[in-house]
């Protein structure tokens, strides 16, 4: 098989998040961090906010690079939660306990992260690519809007009645066969597994406790498969100082929207982000149309 040099390989990733330099840089760190958990979509808000600002699109590998902020964030806040299913789970399988709660919701993590793995695979050329058009404005705000009515049905119809103790594989099936769809900027990873676990009768908590854990292993795969396709694409010393200072700025804010989410759902409904994604849409597909957007 030919390979492709570094100047080759960097006409096919999108490099541009090295022009933004530092400061822009940490901001949409700060953006990547608080919308990637929230769900509102991370991806949109990374392409939607430069453009309003006039600043060049930082591109899909950026984000999918920050995406390992996440994954230190979740780690932190979740530490006893992975613990305790990680031993739990050894144990049972020592025992051949396979009807084992913690073994059986490991077990549907890691069958959950399958569905999005293959398909990151068959679409990495086209989500990757400079001006792909996936990152179009006017899919952005459809998705947004999709999803904002989905959110809207499982609020309405989910029972909530099931907490963290009653989940087994089959809901990681499920819930990743959803995440998959999140490659979509604008469908929300955070939001396509909470919708779906609103739809499997999950307490909102608890599927948003869910959805962190079963996006550990997609978010680290997909962030370390992009930096090893910027390092492939060329990207020297002085961009990954930029792309790691933004990570940094990202992690904190993550762990941030970790513990605002989870605190806000104790008690309240998903409605204000079906309100505001709906609106996010609406703005984009009016926007586009009347060539607002840089």
């Amino acid at each position: 098989m030919m390979s492709l040099s570094p100047s080759e390989s960097s006409a096919i990733v999108d490099l541009g998040f090295v022009q933004l330099g530092y400061l822009k840089v940490i901001f949409l760190g700060i953006v990547q961090g608080i919308t990637e958990l929230l769900p509102i979509s991370s991806t949109a808000h990374l392409r939607i906010v430069p453009s309003l600002l006039g600043w060049q699109d930082p591109g899909t590998v950026f984000s999918a690079a920050m995406q390992l902020a996440s994954f230190g964030a979740v780690i932190a806040y979740f530490w006893k939660d992975l613990k305790n299913l990680t031993t739990g789970s050894i144990t049972a399988l020592a025992k051949r306990d396979y009807q084992n709660p913690s073994f059986r919701l490991s077990m549907g993590l890691v069958i959950g992260t399958i569905p999005i793995a293959i398909a990151g695979l068959l679409l990495k050329p086209l989500l990757n690519m400079p001006n792909s058009p996936f990152r179009s404005l006017t899919v952005i705000g459809i998705s947004s809007i999709v999803m904002a009515l989905l959110l809207a049905a499982a609020e309405r119809f989910g029972t909530r009645k099931r907490d963290f103790s009653k989940l087994s594989f089959l809901d990681g099936l499920w819930v990743g066969i959803a995440q998959a769809f999140a490659l979509i900027p604008g469908v929300s990873r955070s939001g396509s597994t909470l919708t779906t676990g609103l739809f499997l009768n999950m307490e909102r908590e608890t599927a948003a406790r869910f959805s962190f854990l079963l996006g550990l292993p997609a978010i680290t795969l997909a962030g370390l498969v992009e930096i090893h396709a910027l390092s492939k694409a060329g990207l020297d010393a002085h961009g990954f100082s930029v792309l790691m200072v933004g990570l940094l700025s990202a992690t904190v804010s993550a762990f941030a929207a970790i513990f605002g989410l989870l605190r806000y759902l104790e008690k309240r409904s998903t409605w204000i982000f079906i309100w505001y994604r709906l609106a996010m849409g609406i703005f984009l597909l009016v926007g586009s149309a009347l060539n607002f957007f840089h």
